[in-house]
């Protein structure tokens, strides 16, 4: 069975919102045209979308097209539907190194990864292919693939990166006005923290995640998709590097957990100064982290670093 269109589903949700937001019942929808450019899709589309919405009785059929009743929960596509098959490629990926599924050096196949992401192969591949350029995946010559490692001179410049999005992230949320919703998420993301921090030392391989959360939290504050892609790639880094050293484990996440709520706590009370600080002590704990997982990744590969990217 063919899959449903994700730009549908995306229209039909926003379509959903603007009747919610704009319209009562009674009300007309406005032309095909205005939802169009509302919706940013084509008319096609938005024409099918107002189909489904009169199948779901919230419009009605007629040529006035008036609302019947506001939308529900229920109404709209699930979130993770609206994700391409290439967006659930990575979150697989993603998932099972936080999850320390795959090990340093595992293989494994487009067929897997197709079914974990419930996806096609040929998005599996398109992903892969693409992702690879990065050198932190190879395709064996006889067909899957295996995870690869950086070197430290392209991990640094990752982490060099890192520094500035993050940098001007803490910038950008001091300049945000009291009533933005950026603090409503500050203050989960503080709570989060201090719900694991009593429980670290035995539950410290939950922090993994959180430290996502965190940093996630912190490039979204720039609202740049390509930040925000660019930030995927130095998270899988990151963490898949960490696997390569065990030693002290539990002492670096509770370390880094303080680290943390340091820059968090310094954001809720909107002092940048004191945030920046704090961050840069987080980051340059974490370039440290990562080049001593690498040190130990050369050391368990005889001496053979994985190169990751060639410089031109």
């Amino acid at each position: 069975m063919s899959r449903t269109p994700i730009v549908f589903k995306k229209t039909s949700n926003l379509l959903l919102e603007f009747i919610g937001d704009e319209l009562t019942v009674g009300e007309a929808l406005p032309s095909e045209q205005r939802l169009a450019t509302i919706c940013q899709a084509s008319r096609t589309v938005v024409r099918n979308a107002i189909g489904h919405l009169q199948t779901l009785r919230v419009i009605d059929g007629a040529t006035g097209r008036r609302v019947i009743r506001p939308p529900a929960d229920e109404d709209y596509f699930h979130v993770e539907e609206l994700r391409s098959g290439s967006e659930r490629v990575q979150q697989v990926l993603m998932d099972r190194v936080l999850q320390r599924d795959l090990q340093p050096g595992a293989e494994f196949s487009e067929a897997e990864l197709a079914r974990e992401a419930d996806t096609s192969t040929a998005s599996v591949r398109e992903f892969l292919t693409g992702f690879a350029r990065c050198g932190l995946i190879q395709k064996k010559p006889r067909g899957g693939w295996r995870l690869r490692g950086f070197d430290r001179s392209f991990a640094s410049e990752l982490a060099d990166m890192r520094q500035r999005f993050e940098f001007e992230a803490v910038e950008r949320f001091c300049a945000l006005q009291p009533d933005d919703p950026a603090h409503t998420e500050l203050a989960k993301l503080i709570a989060r923290h201090e719900q694991l921090k009593p429980r670290m030392i035995s539950c410290y391989s939950e922090f993994p995640a959180l430290d996502r959360q965190f940093h996630t939290f912190l490039v979204g504050l720039l609202g740049n998709r390509f930040a925000q892609g660019f930030y995927d790639i130095i998270s899988f880094v990151f963490h898949y590097h960490y696997q390569w050293e065990k030693s002290g484990e539990r002492e670096r996440t509770v370390y880094a957990l303080e680290e943390h709520l340091a820059v968090l706590y310094a954001l809720s009370e909107r002092d940048q100064v004191k945030a920046v600080r704090a961050l840069r002590k987080h980051l340059d704990t974490a370039r440290e982290t990562l080049g001593a997982a690498i040190g130990a990744r050369v050391k368990s590969t005889d001496g053979s670093p994985l190169t990751g990217m060639k410089k031109q």
